[in-house]
């Protein structure tokens, strides 16, 4: 009877809401065409998980869809929006609000007051039916967009601030999505996660004070291959799957590819085509939103989704707490009335299989140890006694055996073993994560003069970017009083006229992408030249053309004889940096204080220009130090003074390096060539006193320590 009492307003609210279509929907008849969810090729998984985030959006927490180019991401969320039923709002409502919520709590702050004020209740209200709305956040959205900010207009109009909804109020209730989570600024990441977590936006800011709540069907898509994920947001998601663990047989593919061609060439004649099996997908979801709500996880069952978390070594409880949504929103889906085991395998497969950190393949079939023989038969008297027992079992059943019957259905066995090992191998395809992505770890340069406009803020000193927005935004609701104080100077009618004043000002907050600088520090002495100079010198070409890959900067110092120099100064000139290190002199002294010394200021200066974030110091030497600082910067020895101690010398270079590694932004990985036969273990110590990395080079060829010297500035930036 719940069923279709739901089927039947469903069907009630599809009327209503025809003609209905807010500008940010898209329509089928007034718009482009959406290729139905019903009729994507293969990825099972993925339309599951999408299935069941609408059935339970605010408990499974959304979908994140990793995959490389063209394996159906967009087509499959914009296809589940299809599939989503009507909404009943409060008329006029800009937040969607919920007439039926049942409590005063769940509105916004703008309802509130107004029912207060009128003394009405929520019931008492005029509603309608609309659409689902589908909202996508933009990469380049603002935080005036996503959270809502002053209307100018209206302000300057009315003389009275007036709030703009942002997209957030508009996606309540509805679907929201983001593509390209991974590019998504970070503190608007930041804040969509919090809205998405808390359930409410609340926007405190040029004299407004707004809250209004926030519980939308999240659907992100990312490409690996662009950038990686942050995993504090693949934690606060719900289901993380990747298009790509499934790929397309070739008859899939050419079925896929043949079912694109058919929908472009005539939408509407193929949307008709699978209205079976989108009916039938609708109908699913709208029945299994009334069966959900009675539906409980038992504790039994959460014990066994608990204990499966730890085998895998999951970290924090949102696993466990998404896996139980996810099995009731299962077994709903299924017309089921209680939670079976079917619907813990696959909570397990969609939520705690992608967070799992220790999970490991199961071993071939030709590695597994041979099964123990069964047992022997017993003896007659104890098969007669097994006999007279069983006929005992089945005239008087005992209690037990019927408190087994009550209990909670559970799979046999866990999906882990206690030590990570998966011992079903379907689930390795959940349990595979993302491939990294190509780009490296990068800074960011926050600046008022150039780079990309993120958020207004109070100027600081003379304003060098003024944000016409925040600043218009911040002026609106006071020009009519400014105007008629004008007018009251002047006799001269200001219509039209807007005033600005200093306390209105804004600034641009802008931030731009900081790349790396790697200075390579090359021992060029007569030390070096006896321990593999020619293979510090490949290493060091090899990690110049990684560098330029990365668009990062390259600095070149050699030091030998008395002082170090900049060969090179910060370039992205991968043929002069070869040229000149491979023409580089050897022999001589080992000013090695001098050479860490013009590291840091060659890297401070490239900091100063604004490009620059991390410096990355690669020194290539032994760690010996012949050579005193002093002599070094031109003052030379005193006459008659004793030579310097090697005591001294090496103090002289650790307490350069300390000074090295207390500088932001400042890396060191020591690349040691010391032959170990006359150790002295200088190196290491420079390492750990400028609280870098270090790495022994022993004989091998040049492709050997560029691979060392390239995995540890790999490690380093990550």
């Amino acid at each position: 009877m719940r069923a279709r009492a739901a089927m039947e307003a469903a069907d009630a609210a599809e009327k209503a809401a025809k003609g209905r279509t807010a500008s940010f929907v898209p329509s089928v008849a007034s718009g482009p065409a959406t290729f139905p969810l019903a009729a994507v090729v293969g990825q099972e998984s993925i339309k599951t998980a999408l299935l069941l985030t609408a059935v339970n959006p605010s408990g499974v927490g959304g979908v994140v869809i990793s995959g490389t180019r063209g394996t159906a991401k967009s087509i499959m969320a914009r296809g589940l929006h299809e599939l989503c039923p009507p909404i009943e709002v409060v008329k006029g409502s800009p937040f969607n609000i919920d007439p039926s919520t049942g409590t005063m709590q769940e509105i916004d702050s703008f309802l509130l007051a107004e029912l207060q004020a009128t003394g009405k209740k929520l019931e008492d209200l005029e509603t309608e039916i609309i659409p689902t709305p589908f909202v996508q956040v933009p990469l380049d959205v603002l935080e005036d967009r996503l959270l809502g900010s002053v209307d100018v207009e209206k302000s300057v109009r009315t003389g009275k601030t007036v709030f703009e909804p942002g997209l957030l109020a508009r996606a309540h209730r509805g679907v929201l999505y983001v593509d390209d989570l991974n590019l998504l600024d970070e503190s608007i990441s930041n804040l969509l996660l919090e809205a998405l977590s808390t359930g409410w936006v609340s926007v405190e800011r040029e004299g407004q004070s707004v809250r209004h709540p926030c519980r939308p069907l999240l659907i992100a898509t990312f490409n690996p291959e662009e950038a990686e994920l942050r995993e504090h947001l693949m934690d606060r998601i719900g289901i993380c799957l990747s298009a790509d663990a499934e790929p397309l047989t070739q008859e899939e593919r050419l079925e896929a590819t043949q079912r694109a061609v058919e929908f472009s060439t005539d939408p509407q004649a193929f949307i008709k085509k699978y209205e079976e099996g989108t009916s039938a997908m609708k109908s699913a979801i709208t029945f299994a939103r009334e069966y959900i709500k009675p539906i409980k996880t038992k504790r039994a069952q959460m014990k066994y989704l608990c204990e499966n978390a730890i085998r895998a070594g999951v970290q924090g409880s949102r696993a466990d707490i998404y896996s139980s949504e996810v099995a009731r929103a299962n077994a709903a889906l299924n017309g089921n009335e209680i939670v079976d085991a079917d619907d813990l395998v696959l909570a397990i497969k969609l939520c705690i299989a992608p967070r799992g950190t220790e999970i490991q393949a199961p071993p071939p079939p030709d590695d597994q140890q041979m099964q123990q023989p069964p047992p022997p038969p017993p003896p007659p008297e104890q098969e007669q006694d097994q006999d007279e027992d069983e006929q005992e079992q089945e005239q008087e059943p005992e209690p037990e055996q019927e408190q087994d019957d009550a209990a909670p259905p559970i799979p046999e066995e866990f999906m882990f073993d206690v030590e990570g090992v998966a011992l079903d191998p379907e689930v390795m395809k959940f349990a595979n994560k993302a491939k990294s992505g190509r780009s490296g770890s990068r800074g960011k340069i926050f600046s008022d003069e150039r780079g990309r406009y993120i958020k207004p803020m109070l100027p600081k000193g003379k304003v060098k970017k003024l944000a016409v927005d925040a600043t218009m935004r911040t002026a609106a609701p006071y020009q009519n009083k400014r105007r008629a104080r004008e007018m009251e100077k002047t006799g001269v009618d200001q219509a039209g006229r807007v005033f600005i004043e200093s306390a209105d000002v804004r600034s641009k907050k802008m931030v731009r992408k900081a790349g790396s600088l790697i200075i390579f520090v090359v021992d060029a002495s007569g030390s070096m030249a006896l321990n593999r100079m020619n293979a510090a010198k490949g290493a060091a070409i090899s990690l110049l053309a990684e560098a330029y890959q990365s668009r990062d900067k390259i600095s070149l110092i050699s030091f030998q004889g008395e002082f170090a120099q900049v060969v090179l100064p910060p370039t992205r000139s991968i043929a002069m940096a070869k040229n000149r290190l491979e023409r580089m002199p050897c022999g001589g002294g080992s000013p090695l204080a001098h050479a860490l010394n013009m590291a840091a200021l060659t890297g401070m200066n490239a900091q100063k220009s604004g490009d620059v974030g991390e410096v990355l110091v690669v020194c290539i030497s032994d760690g010996r130090a012949n050579v005193p600082l002093s002599v070094s910067v031109g003052e030379g020895p005193v006459e008659g003074a004793p030579p310097v101690d090697k005591k001294e010398l090496k103090e002289e270079v650790l307490k350069t390096a300390r000074m090295l590694g207390m500088l932001q932004g400042f890396k060191l990985l020591m690349l040691d060539t010391e032959n170990k036969f006359v150790s002295t273990g200088v190196a290491k110590e420079i390492a750990a006193a400028a609280q870098g990395k270090y790495h022994y080079i022993p004989k091998a060829s040049e492709g050997a320590v560029a691979s060392v010297a390239s995995q540890a500035i790999a490690n380093m930036r990550g």
